[in-house]
């Protein structure tokens, strides 16, 4: 099975609560890939404005599209909430 991202909420600063299709919910919280790593594509996600406008499609994107987290890698993150 693919992982893929079927919800997420905002919920503050830079953390946001992620549904996976396996039945996993985390909140992850992506300052560690925005500020620690400070990888150029992700730049533009510092500002929260754009950080908070982001839309589910089988991952997390911003900016219509130009801006991605592949599934995999934001399943590794954050904390279990829930899990089936």
């Amino acid at each position: 099975m693919f992982t893929e991202v079927t919800r997420a909420e905002y919920l503050s600063e830079y953390k946001i609560c992620v549904l996976f299709n396996d039945g996993v919910k985390k909140t992850i919280d992506f300052r560690s890939i925005l500020f620690e790593n400070d990888y150029p594509a992700f730049r533009p996600l510092k500002n929260i404005e754009i950080f908070r406008n982001f839309k589910v499609t089988d991952t997390l994107e911003w900016d219509d599209g130009n801006i991605d987290i592949a599934p995999e890698a934001i399943y590794e993150l954050g904390e279990i909430e829930y899990a089936n």
